[in-house]
């Protein structure tokens, strides 16, 4: 009895100890995840104004021939996937993952038909095991990225469009709701879809607004990757602070359970201790 005390108790100061890390992880998760929603706002104002003079000029160029927003003939697919680089996220990877792979096995029948970018070592390891193509990753990223630590794999994913390489271009991330919901989405990226753009703007561009035109959509279209970007990261430490906080309750409750059993078993020593004492007083009177 006495050594299933002691392993009992054993169990109680690893729950413990386990519980205080989970809070104090939840703790910096809360943290990070203030910090992540402040950047994604504040990304904002750019990625709309910059919006605005695009579908303005490219409502002044009617039959523009740029590829970044003519359609074609869907014979390839690129996808540009935002995973983590650490796990102890719920399920934040394998639920975009999962999405990610159904989408494939549904939408092609060979590994020649798209092709993927992948941001993050959780989605690098899980791909590369599977033998899906990627052909461009970023991995330790901080956790207030910079748009400079993703400016070649998003120019890599827009030029390669460009350039005919694949027909459209999706962004697989999760988008950000609040901290204990992460919506897992598959996004087209390009072509880009201007039909709800604006009003043509009365201004004269030089050297033509074509030219200007042309070099303004692929930093838009970057800008939409950085943006993603930010809302995965607020995604991953909602999801975070999310799992650690459960965690915290489930070590909570075992302590409970632990607790209960040691009383137990204590009581049930005592008891036996008692009637061990009374029979052998008994056995001499």
């Amino acid at each position: 009895m006495a050594k299933g005390m002691r392993e009992i108790k054993r169990q109680v100061k690893s729950t413990q100890n386990m519980k205080q890390i989970t809070k104090a992880m939840e703790m910096v998760a809360a943290s990070k995840l203030r910090r992540s929603q402040e950047a994604a706002q504040a990304a904002r104002p750019y990625a709309e104004k910059i919006k605005e003079v695009v579908s303005s000029i490219a409502a002044g160029t009617k039959g523009s021939k740029n590829p970044i927003l003519v359609s074609r003939p869907i014979q390839k697919t690129g996808y540009l996937v935002i995973t983590s680089d650490r796990g102890l996220a719920g399920g934040y990877n394998s639920n975009l993952l999962r999405k990610l792979m159904q989408t494939i096995r549904e939408k092609h029948k060979s590994k020649d038909e798209y092709v993927v970018f992948v941001v993050g070592r959780k989605g690098r390891d899980f791909l590369k095991k599977r033998d899906i193509p990627v052909i461009g990753e970023v991995t330790g990223l901080a956790d207030s990225p910079k748009f400079a630590d993703i400016k070649e794999l998003a120019s890599l994913a827009v030029n390669n469009y460009v350039e005919g390489k694949y027909d459209e271009l999706f962004l697989v991330y999760n988008k950000f709701h609040n901290a204990i919901s992460q919506e897992p989405v598959l996004n087209r990226l390009l072509p880009l879809d201007m039909a709800d753009g604006g009003q043509a703007a009365d201004y004269e561009y030089e050297p033509s607004s074509e030219e200007v035109l042309d070099v303004l959509l692929p930093k838009y279209a970057e800008t939409l990757i950085f943006s993603a970007l930010l809302e995965a990261k607020a995604s991953e430490f909602g999801a975070k602070m999310t799992a650690m906080g459960n965690a915290t309750r489930n070590a909570t409750e075992m302590i409970a359970r632990y607790s209960l059993m040691y009383n137990r078993a204590r009581q049930a020593s005592i008891t036996q201790e008692i009637t061990e004492i009374v029979a052998g007083a008994n056995a001499q009177g």
